[in-house]
């Protein structure tokens, strides 16, 4: 006889759509997340609000006034706050029991050492530095640990645009280019990652966002995340 799940009222809906099987599921799964601009951070919060159990928040930066377009977190009451503590407390006012990790720092070399990659049931790139994806591929694709990569939303207008596919089945973008030559370089044969269709419009002023295309990415990867969560569970489920 299956054992009665109590589900919070927050997730009431959630469960009515996906089942109480689905939130016992996710509450203990631990997710991290490397980069929390556009993507990084709406996908973080749309996982918080999924009933996600953990969630790790990586990203050296502080909140500036440029990222208030398009940056969850990013408001004019928390501008010079780290982005991990902006968006913290953000996740715990979402989900007051969701445990936290925050990490203020930018991932490289020397800093992956911080880190226990192999605890994590899922981890998000969401980062914009081509060297610090492929390192996080490296270590996912060593460790056997499931990742799914933005290829970012600078440039962007169309939330319609995002697909969901493998990093050698994608087209259009040049930094796309630069990071499936990178990963074939490293032996890495397969990605999940979404990226948009869309040809860039960045000029060479200013980098060029808006709220639409990162909001979209980071709710298509938490999708992206929560169903194949589903679908295999956790990594040590709870006795």
């Amino acid at each position: 006889m299956n054992r009665m799940i109590q589900v919070a009222e927050e997730l009431s809906r959630t469960a009515a759509l996906l089942g109480e099987e689905a939130i016992d599921k996710l509450c203990k799964v631990k997710v991290a997340v490397f980069g929390l601009g556009g993507a990084g951070g709406y996908a973080a919060e749309t996982l918080a609000r999924s009933g996600i159990g953990a969630i790790d928040l990586i990203d050296g930066g502080k909140v500036s006034l440029s990222d208030i377009n398009r940056q969850t977190a990013a408001l004019h009451s928390t501008v010079g706050m780290l982005k991990t503590e902006a968006l913290g407390a953000r996740l715990s006012d979402i989900s007051p029991e969701i445990i936290l990790r925050k990490y203020p720092l930018f991932l490289n070399e020397n800093s992956a050492g911080a880190f226990d990659f192999s605890e994590y049931d899922y981890i998000i790139d969401a980062m914009d530095d081509t060297a610090a994806k492929v390192l996080l591929a490296e270590i996912c694709e060593r460790l056997g640990v499931k990742l799914i990569s933005s290829m970012g939303t600078e440039g962007r207008f169309s939330p319609m645009s995002f697909k969901v596919c493998d990093i050698f089945s994608t087209s259009v973008s040049p930094a796309v280019r630069v990071f499936r030559h990178e990963l074939r370089n490293r032996g890495i044969e397969k990605l999940k990652v979404v990226f948009s269709t869309e040809l860039s419009k960045t000029s060479s002023e200013i980098s060029a966002s808006c709220a639409f295309a990162p909001a979209a990415a980071g709710i298509i990867i938490a999708a992206e995340v929560v169903k194949d969560l589903l679908s295999e569970g956790p990594k040590q489920q709870e006795s």
